[in-house]
């Protein structure tokens, strides 16, 4: 290997246009591996002659040499080398760093595991949000970065800062782990931003999508997605038939007792169900799920409120209370007040006599707000068409798509199991 001053003129030198940074390349790939990392505490000196911005390729490299030398980064400069790893990652050069993908990817994951080490992660936010923008081709790309960020999100409850990508509209997916874990963290995102039909959205995805073996993040999203779907809907839908085989076989066995919490909550009886928490709160606690528990323990409330609205034009607040368990005609009154503010009642209560009387939907669907709502999701709607016509045209034109078919046929006769098309990988974790 070249002494490490040449290499850094070389860095220096050839950053300028592409066919320079093609060179460049070639000669940070001769340099790499053991003998770079060799000499990773000598490197850090050189970075300060390095622009983050204009020799992103070459710093990259020096980089992540340091980061993953084995190391401790203490003999970095410990916080002043996370200040350097995060300065690069929301400086550096979108087109020079995608040509060392694998590297740059090293080089976040190592920022996330020092800011977790350290149970600081909301220092690491920032700078991965710049790197998902910065490693991604398109927009609708799904990188392996995406989960971290959204992990770190997680940890510094810093939930709306994952709206910055969970808004995003997702077609391209290279590794299903990266899927997996995108669909869960957004979904528990969306549970603390108290968005339960987002994040009942991405937990269907999580346990619906392809997979040939049952994974532990598709098991730990079913419980979830038990439970959301107990506050959105009151039930649990069956699997659609597009579940994959597997899931559909086993995935009720690995959380039997979120089975069991839905049937206990379908008899609409609270003091059953609270009964039913008590005793396995233990088990909830340690699936990190009792707060959401609680949660479908008190939306039971709004439910049975919510089928009285079906039987009765006018009921008073000493009859709902009895009706829904309630201990007193003040705290049925507070849950009405809730669910009128909320939109999922229409009703008026007249505090001289304590009744309430229910009214249907208001809404006539002739506002101009209302039209641009249907107009914009119309035109949504139709984009989103488009693009799954040109990716099933994509798809049918792939040669490795034909060549299973056609092996298909010839074994099953035309008759394929949705299944059979699976590529994720047995083992997550």
């Amino acid at each position: 290997m070249e002494s490490l001053e040449a290499l850094v003129a070389h860095i220096q030198g050839l950053s300028g246009s592409p066919e320079e940074v093609a060179h460049l390349h070639s000669l940070l790939k001769q340099a790499d591996g053991e003998p770079l990392r060799a000499h990773a505490a000598a490197l850090v000196p050189f970075l300060a002659h390095l622009s983050p911005e204009t020799h992103s390729l070459g710093y990259l490299y020096l980089l992540e040499a340091c980061a993953t030398s084995g190391s401790n980064l203490s003999d970095f400069g410990g916080g002043d080398f996370l200040v350097t790893i995060a300065g690069f990652l929301t400086a550096c050069s979108a087109d020079q760093i995608r040509l060392a993908p694998d590297k740059f990817l090293n080089v976040c994951r190592v920022l996330k595991d020092q800011v977790m080490q350290l149970i600081m992660p909301i220092r690491g936010i920032a700078p991965l949000r710049a790197a998902v923008r910065k490693i991604q081709s398109s927009p609708e790309q799904l990188t392996p970065v995406h989960a971290d960020y959204l992990l770190l999100c997680l940890l510094a409850k810093q939930y709306k800062a994952g709206l910055s990508v969970l808004e995003d509209d997702i077609f391209e997916v290279e590794q299903p782990k990266d899927l997996f874990l995108y669909c869960y963290y957004g979904g528990m995102i969306y549970i603390g931003l108290k968005k339960f039909p987002k994040a009942l959205e991405l937990l269907h995805n999580a346990v619906t999508a392809p997979m040939s073996m049952l994974n532990a993040i598709a098991v730990e999203a079913y419980k979830k997605y038990v439970l959301v779907s107990l506050i959105v809907n009151g039930q649990v839908p069956s699997f659609p038939k597009y579940t994959s085989v597997s899931a559909q076989r086993s995935m009720k066995n690995h959380a039997q007792i979120y089975v069991e919490l839905s049937t206990s909550y379908s008899n609409g009886r609270y003091t059953d169900l609270e009964t039913f928490v008590q005793a396995n709160s233990a088990v909830f606690q340690s699936d990190n799920n009792l707060g959401l528990v609680k949660q479908v323990l008190s939306s039971m409330y709004k439910r049975n409120i919510q089928r009285l609205t079906q039987t009765y034009l006018t009921l008073s607040l000493e009859d709902i209370a009895r009706s829904v368990q309630l201990e007193t005609p003040r705290d049925a009154e507070m849950h009405v007040l809730r669910m009128i503010e909320d939109g999922e009642i229409h009703a008026t209560i007249n505090q001289k006599d304590g009744m309430v009387s229910f009214h249907e939907d208001p809404e006539q669907y002739k506002s101009v707000e209302m039209l641009e709502h249907i107009d914009s999701s119309i035109q949504r709607l139709t984009a989103l068409s488009k693009k799954l016509a040109s990716i099933d045209e994509n798809m049918s034109c792939d040669p490795a798509y034909l060549m299973k078919t056609g092996r298909d046929r010839g074994r099953f006769d035309g008759r394929f199991d949705y299944d059979d098309y699976d590529s994720v990988p047995h083992k997550y974790f």
